[in-house]
């Protein structure tokens, strides 16, 4: 699967927000941003058009995969799956993308950003009930306990991620001193703080 790796800022700056892509710089004045909130592009600053209604799903629909870090053949995925089960498909969706391995290391603060959790799970710094895992799209159940290696415990990467004083989700409970957290609860909508709005995201697929 290829992968971005030109620069995060561009995301926020074209969506309009801060999708915190890069941890603990995206609080900092330098924030690209902060200092250019305006779309990229030679045309960046220039007045905006009248949205149509594809258009505002559109955005609503890369907003939340950058925010996630999916590319769109998986996004795609995680719709259908959405879809097929029984309630609400757009908290369906926020729910199987709350649910894989790279945003609960996130979540559970052994990372500063979603980006920095995935390198942490590929390479083989975390273990799922026992076992290393190495995918970050692997999904999670209520009762998954997620952990540290022990040849991992060591870097100042985690720890210092830990120091930080970002809030825990109320469905996961995390164990900073033994670096182990547990999947404690499916998460409502309510639970999960990702700013989006799922529901245009189902409606750009239902169309396309």
């Amino acid at each position: 699967m290829s992968r971005h790796t030109g620069p995060n800022c561009r995301f926020c700056r074209r969506e309009g927000a801060k999708l915190f892509l890069k941890g603990e710089r995206c609080n900092l004045e330098k924030c690209s941003f902060e200092r250019r909130s305006y779309a990229p592009g030679q045309h960046g600053q220039g007045m905006r058009r009248k949205q149509s209604d594809y258009s505002v799903q559109l955005r609503a629909k890369q907003k939340l995969a950058r925010l996630y870090g999916i590319r769109e053949g998986q996004f795609r995925g995680y719709y259908k799956e959405a879809s097929r089960v029984p309630g609400v498909s757009g908290e369906n969706l926020l729910r199987l993308l709350e649910g894989r391995l790279d945003n609960i290391v996130y979540r559970l603060g052994f990372a500063a950003s979603r980006k920095a959790a995935r390198q942490l799970v590929r390479h083989n710094h975390i273990i799922v009930n026992g076992k290393r895992v190495n995918i970050a799209s692997y999904l999670t159940r209520m009762g998954d306990v997620v952990q540290i290696a022990e040849r991992s415990r060591q870097l100042e990467a985690i720890h210092e991620s830990l120091r930080r004083s970002r809030e825990t989700v109320p469905w996961l409970a995390v164990d900073k001193v033994n670096l182990t957290g547990t999947v404690s609860e499916v998460p409502s909508r309510d639970d999960i703080p990702t700013v989006a709005e799922e529901q245009l995201v189902i409606e750009f697929y239902s169309r396309v």
